[in-house]
């Protein structure tokens, strides 16, 4: 898969990784380094990082260094705060539920699934457990994410969205 020449000179909104596992977030930079240094990556590995990154608290104070994400990709799985919980804070804040949630989990269970889109998850991934297949998913999901679906720029950080 290889982007378009509108990717190499449009300006992607920062995207937020909430994702506990190394080798998740591994896979998900290697699919990124298609769309080059456009995109910006920030990453947090619990719950309670990722509220404190959205509600610029604790190390995060910095809108330089913790904007508001474009979008954000979730891991239900979390320690600490999980990403249930982190969903329903996001989807209930109106600062912050205009932020596109895809929840990518290994979570099949029906009642996740249900209750995040619900809480108001914009999509719900099963990620594979072969690595070919999780990689071709993560190429999917970034591809829609990212080259087909628009998302808003402005607005994020004044609040507006």
């Amino acid at each position: 898969m290889t982007g378009s020449s509108v990717l190499s000179t449009s300006k992607f909104p920062p995207l937020l990784i909430v994702e506990d596992s190394n080798e998740d977030f591994e896979a998900f930079e290697r699919c990124l380094k298609q769309y080059s240094s456009a995109i910006p990556i920030y990453r947090c590995t619990d719950g309670d990082r990722a509220l404190a990154f959205l509600y610029r608290t604790d190390y995060y104070t910095n809108p330089e260094t913790s904007p508001r994400p474009g979008l954000i990709l979730l891991d239900l799985n979390l320690p600490g705060t999980d990403g249930r919980a982190l969903l329903h804070c996001i989807k209930q804040d109106d600062r912050l539920r205009a932020i596109p949630v895809v929840v990518f989990t290994t979570s099949n269970n029906p009642k996740d699934i249900e209750a995040c889109y619900h809480q108001g998850a914009n999509s719900y991934i099963i990620k594979p457990m072969d690595f070919k297949l999780l990689k071709q998913s993560i190429q999917t999901l970034l591809s829609y994410w990212l080259e087909i679906t628009v998302l808003p720029l402005d607005g994020l950080e004044d609040g507006r969205l």
